[in-house]
């Protein structure tokens, strides 16, 4: 067990069964743990879904209801692992309720100022792990960082150079349709993220895109035309990222990836957007559902691309990149899978008592980025990894390996 955090009990509470829950993940779980409960608004539900996904008697079910938010707190006990597989906004309240109960905790979200205050409860008071970013975007967008910047470091040491990165994931139909997209989560989330300005780094200074889309781009990966652009904010990932001081960010962007042609084809929402008239954006994101329902014949696609271009003054070069790219199956959606196994996979880090108590990320250190690669390489999410180097002026080599691999 870690010296700072309280050891696990074996008992997992998955709240959540939306369209982010799938059966790597959900199974994996199920092996690990000594108890598994699955929380849904009826056990009816939560009972369907277990049987969706093959699942059935794996786990106990529980019905968590706004007319009785109490039923987890009478469930949940020292050392008990949450799991929140719900929106954003639901996660603090259940982190409040897993210090009350001093349980450990885990999302696959962003940490938002006050996951961050109440992290720091768990470490100092509870003992408790708060695991964070720990799904696909953010998640494994950060292990492929991390481990590209490890890479870069080894390939030119401490030479002073200029650093390109960006890193852009998209979740889209498998086959692209006349919308360019299939919903995989809210479609009120996804209208209302475009509303929010970009921060990044272009030509070496900072930059801000008020409206993301008007910053999109053309991306070609494997020889497929994508449509890229600028997502939150990217500045603060260099720090996060240990991006070192002797390498200057002529481009930092972390961004999403849409199917070539989506910009024409989503010209009303962007009028909507534009807007900023929260009514009118809600209005047109229950219209787009009904337009573009989800069917059970339809399949989704995950692409996720993390590159690093690294070039010294007196010439010498280094490239690396990883691309995943998986394929949604009747079993499971791509985004199922690729959100729900690494959250599954922390989940098993925190039973092993492996991760300190306070605020933790998928990628904390070179040693626990390389275990959690190598368990998704096993698991088929590891891509490929392309990586150049030109010492000056030694003409560029190329090499190919399964993301995961050790260099």
């Amino acid at each position: 067990m870690s010296d700072d955090a309280i050891a696990a009990s074996g008992t997992v509470h998955w709240i959540g069964t939306g369209l982010s829950t799938g059966r790597s993940g959900l199974s994996l779980v199920c092996d690990s743990a000594a108890r598994v409960v699955l929380w849904d608004r009826t056990t009816e539900r939560a009972v369907a879904r277990l049987d969706a996904l093959g699942l059935t008697g794996r786990a106990e079910v529980r019905a968590l209801t706004p007319t009785a938010p109490a039923a987890l707190a009478a469930e949940a006990g020292p050392g008990d692992v949450i799991v929140s597989m719900l929106p954003a906004a639901e996660h603090a309240p259940l982190l409040r309720l897993a210090l009350e109960r001093g349980a450990h905790f885990a999302c696959t979200s962003y940490v938002s100022p006050e996951l961050a205050e109440l992290a720091a409860d768990a470490a100092g008071t509870t003992r408790t792990v708060v695991l964070t970013e720990a799904g696909l975007d953010p998640g494994i967008d950060h292990l492929l960082a991390h481990d590209l910047v490890a890479r870069g470091r080894r390939a030119l040491g401490e030479a002073p150079a200029t650093a390109r990165f960006t890193s852009y994931c998209g979740g889209v139909p498998a086959v692209p349709n006349a919308f360019r997209y299939r919903f995989s989560w809210a479609p009120y989330g996804v209208l209302a993220a475009l509303g929010s300005p970009a921060r990044y780094i272009e030509d070496g200074a900072e930059a801000t895109a008020p409206r993301p889309w008007e910053a999109t781009r053309t991306r070609t990966l494997a020889g497929e035309d994508f449509e890229v652009y600028p997502n939150r904010d990217s500045v603060p990932f260099i720090a996060q990222y240990g991006i070192p001081d002797h390498w200057k960010p002529e481009t930092f962007v972390r961004g999403t990836l849409r199917n070539a042609g989506w910009r024409t084809a989503w010209k009303e929402v962007f009028e909507t957007v534009a807007a900023e008239d929260p009514v009118a954006v809600r209005a047109l994101a229950a219209e787009l559902a009904a337009r573009h329902p989800t069917t059970a014949d339809d399949r989704d696609r995950v692409v996720l691309s993390v590159a690093l271009d690294l070039r010294t003054a007196d010439g010498a070069h280094w490239q690396g990149s990883h691309l995943l790219d998986v394929t949604g199956t009747e079993a499971e959606s791509a985004m199922a899978r690729c959100v729900s196994l690494p959250v599954a996979y922390g989940v098993t880090r925190v039973l092993a008592g492996a991760l300190p108590a306070g605020l933790v990320r998928a990628a904390e250190g070179p040693a626990e980025t390389d275990r959690w690669l190598s368990f998704l390489a096993a698991r088929g999410l590891g891509g490929t990894y392309e990586e150049s180097a030109a010492p000056a002026p030694a003409a560029a080599t190329t090499t190919a390996t399964p993301s995961g691999a050790t260099a």
